[in-house]
């Protein structure tokens, strides 16, 4: 793959192109995905997951009625009320997002401190969460992201770090197999935003798989 397929298959500016070629591609070659077909869905699930690129850390920044709406079996009406996006409002203030991820994360994939929903909230271009997957990622590439889960804001381990669990999840395997939904729940536990995937995968797989 070059830069200039990277670009149309992910559906990226120049600039955007730039910035992640180079990282995409050598977590994708560190962590063996390697055929066209996975990468193509590799880059279509990283996609979705960052907003095409553009975000590596998760925003909690909900309206009342998105909060409602994503996480209905987490969160309590009054919850939402008191916590989601006024009018008025242009982005929820730092500490309500705080007190959103501590109760929808708080109890969840190995967190158990108070903050521990807020501190291993969404990051990388996984959006790897909870403090379970923090310690296992961490091991796994080398990093104390414990200790410091921003070490997850750079290109290169925002990359490394979708690589990796992609790679811990045998994602290659459900893309090899054409499983899209199936590959849909590893990632994301549902299958939140499969309609976007699929697109972005069909994106990619034109330009990388094209005989």
């Amino acid at each position: 793959m070059n830069k200039e397929q990277f670009r149309l298959a992910a559906g990226l500016s120049p600039q955007l192109a730039d910035r992640w070629f180079g990282p995409v591609l050598a977590a994708m070659k560190e962590f063996a995905i390697e055929t066209p077909l996975q990468q193509a869905c590799f880059l279509g699930q990283t996609g979705h997951e960052s907003q095409g690129f553009m975000r590596v850390s998760e925003s909690l920044n909900y309206s009342v009625d998105g909060l409602l709406l994503t996480f209905r079996s987490r969160m309590t009406q009054a919850q939402c009320e008191k916590l989601g996006r006024r009018e008025g409002e242009k982005t929820v203030p730092p500490e309500r997002q705080k007190a959103i991820a501590n109760i929808v994360y708080g109890g969840k994939n190995g967190n158990t401190g108070a903050d521990d929903g807020w501190r291993y909230r969404g990051r990388g271009l996984i959006q790897l969460t909870g403090r379970n997957n923090y310690a296992a990622c961490g091991q796994g590439l080398g990093l104390d992201l414990l200790g410091n889960p921003d070490l997850l804001l750079t290109d290169i381990n925002a990359a490394r770090s979708a690589a990796w669990f992609w790679k811990a999840k045998d994602c290659n395997k459900s893309a090899e197999s054409g499983d899209i939904p199936g590959l849909t729940k590893k990632i994301n536990g549902g299958n939140n935003g499969s309609a976007d995937r699929a697109k972005k995968i069909k994106t990619a797989m034109d330009i990388l798989c094209r005989k």
